[in-house]
């Protein structure tokens, strides 16, 4: 019999799965016959987040040099590097281009078509346009695979769930409002990927709340306004009149910060610096268990101020009245916050070239504004100033930052679930929207069709609307019968939507009290109550307590999810391998 390995998801992480069985088939492969079957309702490569079929005004958020489906020297991992063109020398673009997401899914297509080709001739792909609705089998044989409107299950020696983002029920306060809004004839949109939502229901010229500032409101201010025939001249917006009044606000009241619009030069900051493979053993070693807070924090905040001041003094020694040799040497040595303010303000004298991380992960806190228009004025011109930062080389440092937060990043993934809230720094800080959208949000402030609305953003519903208000604006509230809730579902495996989760959990699959599913950092097998690796099940994506910080890796940044899709690709085929091994004695 050929053996069977089916694959749910055959999105970019299925597409990546798929490369590496084919990078390591040489070495691994039993030759002894297989069979992929990958599941997914959408085409293979882009899947559903990334699929050719959806506008043309939506973008990526990175440049189209910063994206790459293929390994480099500075993976760390066993497999073979198979190097292969970035998206920009692909498709001929512009490095610096921030390409639409239908070039991504035809890319992403290319390299699911030269995995295909990459394979050994006894292996053969098979694409199933169904969801996979449970996963069953006893632990020592065959699985099952049941699939949408099929009556039979896929048999399978091995399934690797590559599911990407998912639908999730609603939480309790989104539940509440859902309700309401049934009941008095509103407009509720929960969280959802923007580009599948109808946005056929919010009318022209009426006010709609807004709950989040970051890619997911992006793509639907872009939706709502060029997508209704707008048009920009220059930094002036032309409307259609077809667009609804957009009043947005957040957890921070701010947007994302803007992608950074220079490149790197000189000397890189060597990291990892005080948060590598040494540090993270230890915090896996310890009995009773880590804080992140506690004990986690404190290390990455020292890596991102030394990413921070490597560049620094550097790039910009003027700035500095310490030798870089002996900042170093006693940041090194620095064991508390305080020591490393003294010796930061003794070192730096400039307090804008310090690095303060809470005063940008909250910049609106104890700001308060007289008015609902004065604090229009006022966050137009901290976004002008972070557009402005973010493309002058001056401010470098910031560049370091962004390269420390994805070496911290890279070291997370392997302590696992670290809890939402680093996940939504590091996008905030390092994953916003491209410049140029930042400057169209600005041209629909002046224009009146976006209005900001502040931090610690509330929504009530009373009196038959919703209502909502912010401390930023103190007595200021806006009113409106339709509210969007504009950020992904909660990638949790109690409130997804999709029933294979909750069906893997209900078979003895555990989770982390975040809700997220437990596999073995090593390798990727789903993980049971009692810590034992499933030998037949693996699991990667954002639903798992191993998430990378992104679709997509930088070229030569050592990407995590390439060393995942290595290590799974691996396993899976060692273990069919000795599994033909052992039916053929």
């Amino acid at each position: 019999m050929r053996q069977q390995l089916v694959i749910v998801g055959a999105g970019p992480r299925g597409t990546g799965i798929l490369e590496r069985i084919a990078a390591n088939a040489p070495a691994l492969h039993g030759g002894s016959g297989l069979d992929i079957h990958l599941v997914d309702p959408h085409p293979p490569g882009g899947g559903r987040i990334w699929r050719e079929e959806q506008s043309p005004l939506l973008w990526m958020n990175s440049h189209a040099e910063d994206v790459t489906m293929f390994t480099d020297e500075t993976v760390a991992m066993d497999g073979p590097v198979r190097e292969g063109p970035t998206l920009h020398e692909w498709a001929r673009l512009d490095g610096r281009v921030f390409a639409d997401r239908r070039v991504q899914g035809r890319y992403l297509r290319w390299v699911y078509e030269q995995a295909l080709a990459d394979l050994p001739a006894d292996v053969s792909v098979y694409h199933h346009p169904r969801r996979a609705l449970r996963v069953g089998g006893p632990r020592e044989g065959r699985q099952q695979v049941w699939l949408e409107d099929r009556p039979r299950p896929l048999l399978a020696d091995l399934v690797i769930l590559t599911l990407g983002h998912l639908d999730g029920e609603l939480d309790a306060d989104q539940a509440e409002l859902a309700r309401y809004a049934r009941e008095h004839g509103l407009v509720h949109l929960p969280p959802d990927f923007t580009a599948d939502s109808d946005l056929s229901s919010l009318a022209p010229g009426e006010p709609v709340l807004v709950r989040g500032f970051g890619l997911a409101f992006v793509d639907l201010m872009v939706l709502l306004t060029e997508g209704r025939g707008g048009r920009y001249e220059g930094d002036t917006y032309l409307p259609s009149g077809r667009e609804p009044v957009l009043y947005v606000g957040s957890r921070r009241g701010v947007p994302y910060h803007s992608k950074i619009g220079y490149d790197w030069t000189g000397d890189r900051p060597p990291l990892p610096r005080f948060l590598g493979p040494a540090e993270v053993a230890e915090l896996l070693a310890r009995p009773d268990g880590f804080d992140f807070r506690r004990d986690v924090w404190p290390l990455v905040e020292k890596e991102l101020g030394f990413a921070h001041y490597h560049r620094l003094f550097t790039a910009h020694p003027g700035r500095t009245a310490m030798a870089w040799t002996d900042f170093e040497e006693k940041y090194a040595l620095a064991g508390d916050p305080a020591e490393i303010r003294a010796l930061v303000a003794a070192a730096v004298p400039d307090p804008a070239d310090r690095l303060d991380l809470a005063a940008l992960d909250h910049p609106l806190d104890g700001v308060r504004y007289a008015s609902h228009e004065e604090f229009q004025a006022g966050l137009r011109e901290y976004v002008e100033a972070d557009l402005d930062r973010r493309h002058d080389p001056a401010h470098s440092p910031d560049l370091g930052v962004f390269l420390g937060l994805l070496s911290v990043y890279g070291q997370l993934v392997r302590l696992g679930d670290v809890g939402p809230w680093w996940h939504g720094f590091f996008s905030y800080l390092a994953s916003g929207p491209p410049g140029p959208r930042l400057r169209q949000l600005l041209a629909l402030s002046r224009a009146g069709l976006l209005r900001f609305v502040g931090a610690g953003m509330t929504v009530t519903a009373e009196d038959g609307v919703f209502r909502a208000a912010s401390p930023t604006v103190p007595g200021f509230s806006v009113t409106a019968r339709a509210l969007v809730e504009a950020r992904l579902p909660e990638p949790t495996v109690g409130r997804a939507r999709d029933g294979l989760l909750r069906e893997l959990h209900a078979d003895g699959a555990a989770s982390t009290p975040g809700g997220l599913l437990r596999v073995d950092p090593r390798d990727g097998r789903v993980l049971d109550g009692a810590g034992r690796p499933h030998p037949r099940r693996f699991a990667l994506g954002p639903y798992t307590d191993t998430r990378t910080p992104g679709a997509f890796t930088r070229p030569r940044t050592g990407g995590p999810a390439f060393r995942q899709n290595d290590a799974t690709a691996r396993a899976a085929l060692a273990f069919l391998r000795d599994l033909a091994g052992r039916l053929a004695a």
